[in-house]
């Protein structure tokens, strides 16, 4: 499509032809020309000096700089390149579409439901008494359990699975290998020092627009319910222990773990393989950098670090005067010697 018509549809202010032909998007390193790219973090500025790309998402205030030997770079002026960019990737690549109906391998009991326009694939089991929405995708080797309810456009890509009464919501995505309500880690210890199981009868609830990516888990309590609230993400490898809360609009990225009955507020980011300690709350807004281990209560809109997790300044100087610990040492050796020489 014309540049000019990009813009439009992406409510872009257009500097530069508007007649450019547009085909394609790519990363501002990968891009050629006919294809829009975007810059949203500094670490990159330099590359819109080199890029090959016909057109640049771009904040407003910054200067597009080019190298003399390199063509003209239009830039399409947003507040937030980085969702424009989504937007524009919607425009060019469209997802294959999945035709109403029933695989003749898949096997859906009797008194399942299953809505209108879904789309069962190869070998995928549907449990009694569940219920699928409307415009449903599983799927090969989707598994739904019994009482499980599901709402409209849910997608569940290969080996995903739906434990026994989870509730989902509508427009939910599992990606493959999620695992929405397997038993919680829950186990008594008897006399003898060996375990005794502890039944695990609280569903997990998965409210709108929530995404599970790959091989995550989210555990079913013990009693109650795990929940995860509107818009949530769930990043590869995570783990969401029994009876936790997560907040609405809240990212767990990669490989962070929530011991049970962990309270996550809204609009959070735990950036990957951040680990709490169960019976927790995480207030609204917080931001926890990776790696950090989370023992106790944190406040909102913190911005936390390190093990344990503390305000991310302080982690800071913490970690500078870590940093001097050997000039520190090497100081004080010095200053016994000289004490051990006055004493003789």
């Amino acid at each position: 499509m014309k540049l000019s018509e990009l813009a439009q549809k992406l409510s872009c202010r257009l500097e530069g032809s508007p007649d450019v032909e547009i085909s394609g998007v790519a990363g501002i390193e990968h891009a050629g020309p006919g294809q829009v790219t975007f810059l949203a973090n500094r670490k990159y500025f330099t590359l819109l000096k080199t890029t090959r790309a016909s057109a640049v998402l771009i904040e407003e205030n910054v200067v597009v700089e080019r190298d003399a030997s390199q063509p003209a770079l239009a830039a399409l002026r947003s507040a937030n390149p980085y969702l424009a960019f989504a937007q524009a990737l919607e425009l060019f690549y469209r997802p294959p579409k999945y035709a109403a109906g029933i695989h003749p391998t898949a096997i859906i009991a009797k008194t399942a439901k299953i809505g209108e326009g879904a789309h069962i694939g190869p070998y995928c089991y549907v449990d009694e008494e569940a219920e699928i929405g409307r415009n449903a995708v599983l799927h090969s080797f989707v598994t739904i359990y019994r009482g499980a309810k599901i709402g409209d456009d849910f997608v569940a890509h290969a080996h995903s699975v739906v434990r026994e009464h989870c509730r989902i919501g509508n427009r939910v995505i599992l990606q493959n290998g999620a695992v929405i309500g397997g038993d919680g880690f829950g186990f008594a210890k008897r006399q003898d020092g060996t375990w005794y199981k502890m039944v695990q009868s609280g569903p997990a609830v998965l409210e709108d627009d929530v995404e599970v990516q790959s091989n995550a888990c989210v555990d079913r309590a013990t009693v109650g319910e795990t929940r995860i609230r509107r818009g949530a993400k769930l990043d590869d490898l995570v783990l969401v222990g029994h009876a936790s809360q997560v907040g609405a609009d809240t990212l767990l990225c990669g490989q962070v773990g929530l011991a049970g009955s962990t309270k996550i507020g809204n609009a959070c980011i735990l950036a990957g393989q951040v680990g709490t300690a169960g019976h927790l709350t995480v207030g609204d807004g917080t931001v926890i950098t990776a790696q950090s281990g989370v023992p106790n209560d944190v406040p909102p809109h913190a911005f936390y670090s390190g093990y344990p997790a503390v305000e991310n300044r302080q982690w800071l100087k913490m970690m500078a005067a870590l940093q001097q610990l050997p000039e520190l040492q090497k100081r004080v050796r010095e200053l016994e010697s000289q004490l051990e020489g006055r004493k003789t």
